[in-house]
C-alpha cells in the first residue's frame, strides 16, 4: 500500500505518532461515546460496511479523531452543539491532519439522525475518490 502519511510523524510501528497523555482518554472517550457516534458507528463504520476498518477515538498527533481509517488516512468528525462555536479550532486541526496527507470528513449530529442514509452515500463517495487519489 502506498504510504499517505510522511515517515516523519510515524513511530517504530509504523503508526502515527501521538501524545502519551491522549491515550487514557480516548478510551474513556470510546466507552461513552454519544448517542450519535454510536448510531454511525453500529450502521456503517463497525459493521464494516465501506469496506475497511476504522477505528473510534483514535489519537492522532495532538488530537483525538472521532473516527480513522489508517488505509484511507480519513477521519471522520461528528460534530455537535459543542461544535457550535469552534468553527476556527476546527479548521486549524484539519489543516495540521491535512498537512500530514490526511483528509478529514465532518458530519453534523442532525445529518446522522435524520439523513444517515444520506451520510451513508457520502461517504461511500468520499472513500471512492480518496481510493483514487491514493491509488488503492
Amino acid at each position: 500500500m502506498k504510504q499517505v502519511v510522511p515517515i516523519e510523524v510515524r513511530g517504530k510501528r509504523n503508526h502515527i505518532k501521538y501524545l502519551d497523555s491522549l491515550r487514557p482518554i480516548s478510551r474513556v472517550n470510546r466507552q461513552q461515546m454519544t448517542s450519535v457516534e454510536l448510531k454511525l458507528w453500529l450502521t456503517i463504520l463497525k459493521s464494516k460496511q465501506t469496506g475497511y476498518r476504522f477505528f473510534r477515538q483514535k489519537p492522532l498527533g495532538k488530537f483525538i479523531a472521532d473516527f480513522y481509517c489508517s488505509k484511507l488516512a480519513l477521519i471522520i468528525e461528528v460534530d455537535g452543539s459543542s461544535h457550535t462555536n469552534r468553527q476556527s479550532i476546527d479548521q486549524s486541526r484539519d489543516q495540521y491532519f491535512q498537512e500530514r496527507g490526511i483528509l478529514t470528513v465532518r458530519f453534523t449530529n442532525n445529518e446522522i439522525i435524520s439523513e444517515l442514509l444520506k451520510v451513508k452515500n457520502k461517504l461511500e463517495e468520499i472513500i471512492n475518490k480518496r481510493k483514487s487519489e491514493l491509488g488503492i
